[in-house]
């Protein structure tokens, strides 16, 4: 059994090529289903699989036979109509200790865009949550889940990583004070009604602005969140004739495609007078075409674009990245000596079952001899006797057979094996 995680995400895929990899939480328990039945061709046995992904980031991470591996790329680059060999330079893919490492860096927020963001801790329990649900996950995914998560709250609660961190909420509020003199002075528009628009729209709700709208594809989940704030619901159809009215507008949505395009923005600002508009795509793939950015008029940003901005304390986390790289490597440790330990339980087993053989046959063999009234003294000693020899023949069998270079690797196991010292 071996565990890994294959991905790719902002340090190794541009925006475009990560949108094509994207999977919506409700897609999830398809995807899985489709993944786990790949990699079981042939003799290998169905795999325990879970799949995040976010804007930054698309992983899958795995635990079974070694060889389901690059079934796992393949799989990956037919989802996104990519051949292998082109995916393969912009993934990652690493195995068991360094796959605990990853998860547990992820979970810790060490990995994000973002250095110490909380977000992604939330993402993560929700793909874990997903795959359970969808009963793709078994036990050695399961410990590896549930450590990571352990291990992100002894980060969080034990080091600063958290401290002095931008997330790409206030980011984007950032960017539109540099814009607009007065925030309190504009009409802001949210498309989407997701945890990410949440966040955003918190954000921009506490600087007042002249009014808030939401547009939703569901009315009655962009109803609850503009009662928050007393915001203005809208459809998604109404989105083309309404858009002039804003002057900011921030987008992320779970669409396969853009809900924003070059012409509704070009109708928009004719209609505006060209009056600048402030435009942030947090969704991967894109909610709003990138033409749009090549507008006068038009400040359109991104989730990468959005990236200076949020490593601007970055410099007074650095501190805290190696007290939480510690905790790391101990939880590391933990979860390989437990993998060690798990993936032994079939030769434990199996020793167990051949010491209950030895003994059952000399327990026969003794019996027979005390019914024929052999002295139970000479019974026993060759009960014993029996028994040490079964225990031993491997063993002096292995040191009798060792070639000369594997004479001396061959006594030390025997060593350890057989004459360890009581303490």
């Amino acid at each position: 059994m071996a565990v890994w995680a294959l991905g790719l995400n902002h340090t190794t895929a541009p925006l475009d090529l990560r949108g094509r990899f994207a999977f919506a939480l409700d897609q999830l328990p398809h995807s899985l289903q489709g993944l786990r039945t790949q990699l079981s061709l042939g003799d290998r046995q169905t795999p325990e699989a879970a799949i995040l992904s976010t804007c930054n980031r698309t992983e899958i991470y795995c635990a079974a036979d070694a060889s389901a591996l690059p079934a796992t790329l393949d799989w990956l680059a037919y989802t996104g109509g990519l051949p292998s060999s082109e995916l393969r330079s912009h993934t990652y893919t690493l195995e068991n200790d360094q796959a605990a490492r990853h998860a547990f860096r992820v979970a810790s927020g060490l990995d994000s865009m973002v250095l110490g963001e909380a977000q992604i801790l939330g993402q993560l329990k929700d793909a874990v949550r997903t795959a359970e649900q969808a009963g793709a996950l078994g036990s050695t995914l399961n410990q590896l889940f549930q450590r990571s998560f352990a291990v992100a709250k002894d980060v969080r609660s034990s080091t600063e990583i958290g401290a002095h961190s931008i997330s790409m909420a206030a980011a984007s509020v950032r960017l539109a004070s540099q814009l607009f003199e007065d925030l309190g002075q504009i009409k802001v528009l949210f498309v989407g009604a997701g945890e990410m628009i949440e966040l955003v729209s918190t954000h921009f709700a506490a600087r007042k602005p002249l009014s808030m709208a939401i547009a939703n594809r569901s009315m009655e989940r962009g109803e609850k969140l503009a009662s928050r704030y007393g915001a203005q619901v809208m459809r998604l159809a109404d989105l083309p004739d309404r858009l002039h009215e804003f002057d900011a507008v921030i987008s992320c949505t779970a669409s396969t495609l853009p809900l924003i395009g070059l012409g509704a923005v070009e109708r928009a600002l004719k209609k505006r007078k060209h009056r600048p508009m402030f435009m942030v795509d947090l969704a991967v793939p894109r909610d709003i075409e990138p033409e749009v950015k090549s507008l006068e008029d038009i400040y359109l940003y991104t989730v990468d674009d959005l990236a200076a901005v949020v490593q601007s304390g970055q410099a007074h986390r650095q501190a805290a990245v190696a007290e939480a790289e510690v905790i790391i490597d101990a939880g590391v440790q933990s979860f390989m000596h437990w993998m060690v330990q798990r993936n032994a339980v079939p030769l434990i087993q199996e020793l167990q079952a051949q010491a209950d053989t030895w003994r059952e046959t000399e327990l026969i063999r003794a019996r027979k001899m005390l019914a024929k009234g052999e002295n139970p003294e000479q019974v026993l000693e060759a009960l014993s006797r029996g028994l040490t020899q079964k225990m031993l023949h491997g063993a002096m069998v292995e040191l009798n057979a060792a070639t000369p270079e594997r004479a001396a690797q061959t006594i030390q196991a025997v060593q350890r094996l057989f004459l360890r010292k009581e303490r």
